[in-house]
């Protein structure tokens, strides 16, 4: 038998019915027989009806198959009707499972095959998943729907309508890859705060320090540094959620950069993963220090995406992307070299993602690498200053001698790699 024969498409209509059948039957299991809008066998003649009438259409008219799928929608809703008068139950899901299942039946006949049993399975996932899904949309802030919105908007309204060519001086000003920039960064920093609200209330110091490393490990740094000078009894496992942020910015960096430039991957991995490791070997020696008393149950993570923001690092991304290739056209290498240690004390992300545009383009592939590696350095730098202001030496005795560590490994596989692994 063919694959693609009349009868496998006509089975494939009424497997379609039966299997959303059998999730509707299944959610209404407990009500007795007869008080069922529709149950398994009558979802599989609905998908058989959707099969048939498909191919009656085509010999006698596809209007016929309007009028077949109004006649179906009218029968399901005078029984929904009497549902609600006996049981006072309002929910339209049924209702509209039994069209979609009559409209999957008619596309498996008539249509592709592949899209007809591909929605039949996502419906029956979304209509399993009710209890999930309220439970999930009761934990949802309005503030999180706030940004989901203004990302959206960023992405599928703003995005398209920019224009993708150079404006200012030496055309360097690109409206859509720097709006694009913008949303990538933003973008990785939701999924950081997503992550933390998907798994949970917060759990614990450590957890909010290994999303919050996604969004800004400077805020991070700053955060438990301030809360390390009140409390000094919780100095090592705050020193450690700063230095796991700041582990956790090192991928972002890097990820950011190959994205934009895939041929950064070769002389990036490999000291900004020295680096991290060199974080993660401090952070498992610093936790196992004996803790005087149980750390705090809960870190207050804000939500990372912010509309203010966005505009800010635009802001930010433009001024640095005109001063790096000013510094470049005006003092060649060394211009680059400055921009880098300047930007990169405020923010790592804006002069990686400038560098990885002009890699290979305005600038060699290893002098924007460098670039990068010097804005990282100079960043680390910046937060060791801020844990030993905000915090203390509670803190800073044991982030200060890891970040050192950090950047001596780090640096020497850089060079390593330049030396051995020429671009």
């Amino acid at each position: 038998m063919e694959f693609d024969s009349p009868i496998t498409r006509f089975g494939l209509s009424v497997a379609i019915g039966l299997l959303i059948g059998i999730e509707r039957g299944w959610h209404e299991r407990d009500l007795p027989e007869g008080m069922r809008v529709a149950g398994v066998r009558t979802f599989g003649v609905i998908g058989m009806l959707g099969g048939i009438w498909a191919l009656l259409a085509e010999e006698l008219g596809e209007v016929l198959l309007g009028f077949a799928f109004l006649a179906v929608a009218g029968v399901i809703a005078a029984f929904r009707l009497r549902a609600v008068s006996e049981r006072q139950d309002y929910g339209a899901t049924t209702v509209f499972a039994a069209l979609l299942t009559f409209a999957l039946g008619a596309i498996a006949v008539r249509g592709d095959m592949a899209i007809a049993a591909g929605s039949a399975v996502v419906a029956t996932i979304l209509l399993g998943t009710k209890p999930s899904l309220h439970r999930f949309l009761g934990e949802i802030h309005r503030e999180e729907i706030h940004a989901v919105l203004k990302l959206l908007i960023m992405t599928v309204v703003m995005l398209p309508v920019l224009p993708n060519r150079g404006f200012g001086p030496w055309q360097v000003l690109n409206p859509f890859e720097i709006w694009l920039m913008i949303v990538l960064v933003c973008s990785i920093s939701f999924a950081g705060y997503a992550g933390v609200r998907l798994a949970g209330p917060r759990r614990g110091l450590m957890f909010g320090a290994l999303a919050g490393g996604l969004a800004s490990s400077t805020a991070v740094a700053a955060s438990y540094a301030r809360i390390g000078r009140n409390n000094p009894k919780f100095a090592p496992v705050l020193s450690a959620g700063i230095i796991l942020a700041s582990a956790m910015s090192l991928p972002r960096v890097v990820l950011i950069s190959i994205l934009i430039a895939p041929s950064l991957a070769k002389p990036l991995l490999f000291p900004f993963g020295a680096a991290m490791v060199t974080c993660l070997i401090a952070i498992a020696v610093i936790l196992r220090i004996p803790a005087q008393e149980s750390t705090p149950s809960e870190f207050s993570l804000k939500n990372p995406f912010d509309f203010d923001m966005a505009l800010k690092f635009g802001v930010l991304l433009i001024a640095i992307v005109l001063l790096t290739r000013a510094l470049n056209e005006w003092f060649g290498e060394q211009g680059i070299y400055l921009a880098a240690l300047f930007s990169g004390a405020a923010d790592v992300d804006a002069i990686s993602l400038t560098l990885s545009r002009m890699a290979d383009k305005t600038v060699p592939l290893s002098l924007a690498a460098s670039g990068i590696a010097i804005a990282t350095l100079s960043n680390t730098i910046v937060k060791t200053g801020i844990v030993g202001v905000l915090g203390g030496s509670a803190t800073a005795r044991y982030v200060a001698p890891v970040f050192a560590l950090a950047i001596i490994s780090g640096g020497a596989a850089f060079y390593l790699s330049l030396r051995f692994f020429p671009l």
